[in-house]
């Protein structure tokens, strides 16, 4: 199987936060742009674009971006999407899921290949952790719709390598540089896509300090409850990446 039009939908995780690139759009690369790379040097002329947006809960981009992507025709679609919503105090994951499941089979019937991630295990997580019940019923949900709806399934979850904290970006929230290559490497292995993909060369594992911990404090955690008391996200004013298929060739990644 060959792929000509990619199309990638979600929130940050597919956005590209944590892979800075101050000359792309949004100032991010991402594994998405990795994965659309590699499919343009195994079969040329590839198309792609990316509307995810960093902060968006999982009915918003179902219903801002599945439209869309379906009107571009793809023949490969990737969704990721959900992780906003556990996040919050309250959620019906069996809602969720229900909803997320009528997604991915108007994706599938349109006949493109539909990429789905489980979300990541938050075991070693600062942020999150206490939230781990959440996030492990939700993975056993998207299994079932991959399973269900004959998608191609990359199972975050158990992608051991991310209990390192060099895959984690300075929030530790999202993928480092080195986390979106492994990230990107998982998905087109998943696709049987050839590739020349490697894991990125680590630095070495950083001693964390108080100091670090305060900084990161103040830096990442302190404005992300202010945005969520105030009911704002950070992704607000901005716009998809690339909103129509770009011919990956024209896409300067440096």
């Amino acid at each position: 199987m060959t792929f000509t039009r990619y199309v990638a939908l979600g929130d940050s995780f597919t956005e590209g936060v944590g892979d800075d690139a101050p000359q792309l759009p949004n100032g991010v690369r991402g594994w998405a742009d990795r994965v659309a790379e590699a499919l343009d040097d195994a079969y040329g002329g590839v198309e792609y674009a990316n509307l995810a947006i960093r902060g968006l809960k999982l009915r918003p981009i179902v219903v801002r971006q599945v439209p869309s992507a379906l009107a571009m025709k793809p023949d490969l679609v990737s969704i990721h999407a959900g992780g906003n919503d556990i996040l919050r105090p309250r959620v019906d994951l069996d809602d969720l899921l229900t909803y997320y499941d009528d997604a991915v089979a108007r994706l599938t019937e349109s006949g493109a290949t539909v990429v789905l991630f489980t979300p990541h295990d938050p075991a070693e997580a600062p942020l999150i952790r206490r939230l781990r019940g959440r996030f492990a019923i939700f993975a056993e949900g998207i299994r079932e719709i991959a399973d269900r709806r004959g998608a191609v399934l990359v199972d975050y979850w158990r992608i051991r390598d991310y209990d390192d904290p060099r895959m984690w970006a300075f929030d530790r929230l999202h993928m480092s540089p080195a986390g979106h290559q492994r990230m990107a490497i998982a998905v087109l292995d998943a696709l049987g896509v050839p590739h020349d993909l490697a894991p990125l060369e680590l630095p070495d594992v950083p001693a964390r300090s108080r100091r670090d911990d305060l900084r990161w404090t103040r830096g990442f955690l302190a404005p992300w409850l202010g945005r969520r008391l105030r009911g704002v996200s950070s992704g607000d004013t901005l716009a998809p990446r690339y909103g129509e298929p770009t011919a990956v060739e024209t896409i300067t990644t440096g």
